[in-house]
């Protein structure tokens, strides 16, 4: 599961593999800082349908049918393995596509009965991007118009296995004009959902502050000792 993850804008600095549109957006991209980014907040991404800007969708994705907005749980996750088994999903996929900007996500390693955070970046601390899913909910009677997003997750690599039995499917960069593109059969997209290779990036662990998220500080960041990192 990724549920909680950072994107720091003063880095300014895309991945220097990145090639196109995409590219360009996240060199530009000047927006607030998001240390400790959580479900239900307005987060950036670029769509499939807007391939040259960055758009603000809250995180958790509330379907295009639901009969109104408190529609159940929204998810902020979709698994790789049955993200075609499910129609709603399998529609998604083949229409509605999306980039979520990250320099960083938090997960939690069970040690006995605690759990520690750890925060897990690329090697070069470049900007990288999810693989998402979003979708365009409108309430008929009002009018008002909510646009939602969903990060796809996937098996875990080597770095990632000693952490958690899930990970957020990144791309790599020469992958995200494959993602937006409506020229490519779901096949091929289902494709690039797998696991990022583990040496490519690194993990260490951060304090409880990023339990909360209130806490939305650059304090978060701040690697610690593992056991200064536990929880009950």
């Amino acid at each position: 599961m990724c549920g909680r993850y950072s994107v720091i804008a003063k880095k300014g600095k895309a991945n220097p593999k990145s090639s196109g549109s995409v590219a360009e957006i996240l060199q530009k991209y000047k927006e607030q800082n998001r240390y400790n980014a959580a479900p239900s907040q307005s987060l950036p991404v670029i769509t499939n349908l807007a391939p040259t800007a960055v758009q603000h969708f809250s995180w958790g994705l509330l379907p295009s049918w639901a009969k109104e907005k408190k529609h159940g749980l929204r998810p902020i996750n979709t698994r790789t393995e049955t993200i075609m088994e499910k129609a709603s999903f399998r529609q998604l996929v083949s229409s509605r596509r999306c980039l979520v900007p990250a320099d960083g996500f938090y997960e939690w390693k069970r040690v006995g009965k605690d759990k520690a955070p750890y925060r897990i970046i690329l090697k070069d601390h470049s900007l990288f991007t999810f693989a998402g899913l979003w979708d365009e909910w409108v309430d008929h009677s009002t009018g008002e118009v909510l646009n939602t997003f969903t990060v796809i997750t996937t098996e875990p690599n080597e770095l990632m296995l000693n952490i958690h039995n899930r990970m957020p499917a990144i791309l790599h960069p020469e992958e995200e004009q494959v993602w937006l593109s409506g020229t490519e059969d779901i096949s091929r997209l289902v494709e690039l959902l797998r696991p990022y290779p583990a040496h490519e990036m690194l993990a260490y662990p951060v304090s409880a502050l990023v339990n909360s998220p209130k806490n939305d500080v650059p304090a978060v960041l701040d690697p610690v000792a593992e056991q200064d990192s536990m929880f009950d």
